[in-house]
């Protein structure tokens, strides 16, 4: 019994490790095999104006404002202006174009915006249009609208020479400010921080990869990125996922500033330099020593911006079109990107999102109604019994057991993956290590996993010494044989109904890893 035992769930294990792999893409970045070499190790702009202007230079007059958009809406607005930085429409201006995590002016590049404003440079922040931005639906092309009330807004402001006005973009904005520069070629400049430049899914994907290895996860979790991402994601939407931004910086010739913080570990830092060295005009990039996403680093006050960044930024933008081509290209900390971000392939089994939810919710039906068959004819049994002498009608000995155990074991290895999959989630993205959590969790979920196939392969073998028969009577028929049949019937249907959704969830588990060869 224990060596068939043993055998049986051998090959259970065998067949759901196949299925596995079979039933979606592999995960094989390819290495970054050349690395960008910087002109300098210092981030100062050449060819920048002496004395063009320094943060802190001016005092900083804020003023709400109100910005009207299209078909009557309007939004809110921060403009900064230096005070004193001489008279007449003399001043460059720049808009602030918002990444994902960021929609109030009042909330957003507060230490950059000032910082630019005091050295001498208008600056605007306006609100974010959200009333058509959701994370199911965005659409850069028509946010790239929305802002350029923003760019014209500016144009009228006294002391700003409309002909100088130019985009700040960060993270997610770097896909819809090239869109501007392309709709609006009045605009004279671009500032790209943290630019992806490759599309949304590709940028997401080499994210979740970065993180995983940042916070060293067991190889065989890194099955479930193309599975993830690669998906078409239930409910519909997230269109934005593959929009490609090249062509657009393909069409323009305008000086571009590229900045990165060596410590972001979600954007692709030297693919991205490339790409934009490849495909737009005059490109400078800088890369900051220890900064994060946002050009910050963390100092005993707390998140600051980086000490040189803010003098770069006004020095490349005062000292145009000079500094557009000024060398050094590339300079500052040396970035280090170990795999490229790629296409991500789509997931075959399992490519449409709607269909794994509807999977997994069927499994969940079916594994709710088949216990309840099951035992509500054995309920109603007991009370006929005693009533009126009726026979009884139940599963087989030694099915109900194994049955039980395959269930709930496959219904809490699920939640178990799902848990663990959120627990890693969270310590990838607050940068920590968590051994007992990463390493010890996926164990966990593995054994669980395993002790269901063994409950699997009880109920096979079982059933294969019964002959495939799921029934028994409880006593010796006495009178209405009828009712026993029909009796027959429902338990048989519930057994069926749990093994199906126990198989379905089993099938599920396997695709994302949970029953891959090794660890």
């Amino acid at each position: 019994m224990f060596f068939r035992t043993v055998a049986t769930s051998a090959a259970v294990l065998v067949a759901l490790a196949l299925t596995g792999a079979v039933a979606g893409p592999v995960w094989e970045p390819a290495p970054v095999t050349s690395h960008l070499h910087l002109g300098s190790a210092s981030t100062a702009i050449g060819g920048a104006l002496p004395g063009g202007g320094e943060p802190g230079d001016h005092e900083v007059r804020e003023t709400e404002v109100t910005i009207p958009l299209a078909d009557g809406l309007e939004v809110g607005g921060l403009l900064r202006e230096p005070i004193g930085a001489g008279s007449g429409s003399d001043r460059p201006g720049i808009v602030f174009v918002h990444g994902a995590g960021t929609g109030k002016a009042v909330d957003a590049f507060t230490l950059a915006a000032t910082a630019l404003a005091s050295a001498g440079i208008t600056t605007l922040v306006p609100d974010k249009r959200l009333d058509n931005y959701s994370t199911r639906h965005r659409d850069y092309e028509a946010m790239a609208r929305d802002y350029a009330h923003s760019v014209s807004y500016l144009r009228d402001v006294p002391g700003v020479d409309p002909d100088e006005i130019g985009l700040y973009a960060e993270s997610e904005g770097a896909w819809v400010s090239p869109v501007m520069m392309v709709d609006d070629p009045r605009l004279a400049f671009q500032i790209l921080v943290s630019a992806p430049v490759v599309p949304p899914r590709q940028q997401a994907a080499y994210a979740v990869d970065n993180y995983l290895r940042n916070t060293d996860v067991p190889a065989g979790v890194f099955r479930a990125i193309p599975r993830a991402v690669g998906m078409k994601l239930p409910g519909g939407g997230f269109e934005y996922a593959d929009f490609e931004v090249r062509p657009w910086l393909e069409q323009q010739d305008d000086p571009i500033l590229a900045v990165y913080g060596t410590n972001d570990a979600s954007m692709p830092l030297e693919q991205g330099t490339r790409e934009l060295l490849d495909t737009a005009g005059d490109v400078t990039v800088r890369f900051y020593d220890h900064a994060n996403h946002g050009i910050n680093v963390e100092t005993p006050e707390g998140l600051v911006l980086h000490p040189d960044f803010a003098t770069d930024v006004a020095d490349w933008v005062l000292g145009l079109p000079d500094t557009a081509s000024a060398p050094p290209r590339l300079a500052g900390a040396q970035p280090r990107q170990d795999y490229l971000a790629a296409p991500v392939p789509q997931p075959q089994w399992y490519g449409d999102g709607d269909w794994l939810v509807a999977v997994v919710v069927t499994a969940a039906g079916l594994l709710l109604v088949g216990p309840l068959l099951i035992g509500g004819t054995a309920l109603a049994g007991r009370l006929a019994r005693r009533r009126s002498g009726h026979p009884g009608t139940r599963l087989a000995q030694g099915l109900r057991a194994p049955l039980a155990g395959l269930a709930i074991g496959a219904v809490v290895t699920t939640v178990g993956l799902a848990v663990y999959l959120a627990a890693v989630a969270r310590l990838a993205l607050d940068y920590e290590k968590n051994a007992l959590v990463v390493q010890g969790g996926w164990i966990g979920v593995r054994l669980l996993g395993i002790a269901t196939v063994v409950a699997a392969a009880l109920l096979l073998n079982r059933l294969r010494d019964l002959r495939m028969s799921l029934v028994e009577p409880v006593e010796t028929p006495r009178t209405d044989t009828s009712r026993a049949g029909a009796a027959g019937v429902v338990v048989r249907t519930g057994f069926w109904a749990t093994l199906l959704g126990a198989t379905a969830l089993l099938v599920t588990l396997a695709y994302w890893g949970a029953y891959q060869l090794g660890i």
